[in-house]
């Protein structure tokens, strides 16, 4: 008998409480053991939901067991499949929203350590600041204004994209994007976060441009937050729609080039790859919805107005729709 088929689960479950004592015993018997099952994986996620009071020592072996075992001990090793991304969502969030703070870092974390995961996972984490944003609930922030967004909840999502960029110049999504433009929406157009407004432009400027035929830097390249936004809390809306555009586009775009033609086959076979290894049908990203995305909204959010600004200051090749779409929306801004 393993050393977790002895541990007092029902026990510390009625207690209602996670003690240091308890989380001790039991990274012994998980790494006594050298992994986990499934079901000691389900008693994990459901001694967690069971117990509102935890010791510190829980929120790391809680991460650490589960992401080891969907990521390390689940076939095919290193990927995580479109069938456990279900079953892990279904058991942190059956209606969709995570309980706590700590089952959304789990998350982040296995997408953080596998070496791919399907899409499923990433746009599922950024629902749940969609949600934070849109309700002014949740375990992100609880009463807070609609509608808003702040540097903590722009800096998880920020935490978010890297973890499924991995280190390889992988493209923001097709999905990623689409959730980004959801939180845009959400968001009040009378103020601007400089954070999100410059995250926003770079991010669906990467999914834009490798859509385009473009080789795209790695996402923290691509990414990242630049020093002046430290200072931006000065400046008015148009005044950070100029800088974004202007110190952006100066820090990034040398990392953008067309691809030859041997280069844009390798990305078409390593997207197949991904699709055989883990089991998910992943979307071409094709232009055109992008094109018809930005312009499903008649009103110019300051972000939306920032990444047309920075897509016509940077005088890429885009695809003729995407184009007709940026020419349109520059002259009606």
């Amino acid at each position: 008998m393993s050393a977790l088929q002895s541990f007092p689960f029902d026990l510390i479950a009625e207690r209602g409480s996670i003690r240091e004592a308890d989380a001790a015993e039991l990274r012994r018997a998980v790494y006594e053991d050298g992994g986990i099952s499934q079901e000691e994986a389900e008693r994990l996620i459901e001694l967690n939901a069971d117990c509102p009071v935890q010791a510190a020592e829980w929120s790391d072996l809680f991460r650490e067991a589960l992401t080891d075992f969907i990521v390390n001990q689940s076939e095919p090793e290193g990927y995580v499949t479109q069938e456990n991304a279900d079953w892990l969502i279904s058991r942190i969030a059956p209606d969709g929203l995570v309980r706590s703070r700590k089952e959304l870092d789990l998350i982040v974390h296995i997408i953080d350590h596998a070496r791919w995961s399907p899409e499923i996972l990433v746009a599922f984490a950024l629902a749940q600041v969609s949600h934070a944003v849109r309700t002014g609930e949740g375990p992100l922030r609880s009463h807070h204004e609609v509608a808003t967004i702040d540097d903590d909840e722009v800096e998880l999502v920020r935490r978010i994209i890297y973890a499924f960029g991995g280190d390889g110049n992988i493209a923001v999504t097709h999905t990623e994007a689409e959730m980004l433009c959801d939180i845009n929406d959400s968001l009040k157009t009378d103020t601007v976060n400089s954070a999100w407004a410059e995250l926003y432009v770079k991010a669906m400027a990467n999914c834009l441009l490798a859509n385009s035929g473009y080789s795209v830097p790695s996402r923290e390249e691509a990414l990242r937050s630049e020093a002046w936004l430290d200072e931006a809390a000065d400046l008015s809306p148009i005044d950070i729609i100029r800088s974004i555009t202007r110190l952006s586009l100066d820090d990034v775009i040398g990392g953008y080039r067309k691809q030859s033609r041997e280069e844009c086959t390798l990305t078409r076979l390593d997207r197949e790859y991904r699709e055989l290894v883990t089991g998910e049908s992943l979307d071409a990203n094709e232009a055109d919805w992008l094109a018809a995305r930005l312009a499903r909204d008649g009103q110019l959010s300051p972000a939306e107005t920032a990444l047309i600004a920075y897509l016509k200051e940077a005088d890429t090749e885009i695809g003729p729709r995407l184009d007709e779409i940026v020419e349109r929306r520059l002259n009606a801004a």
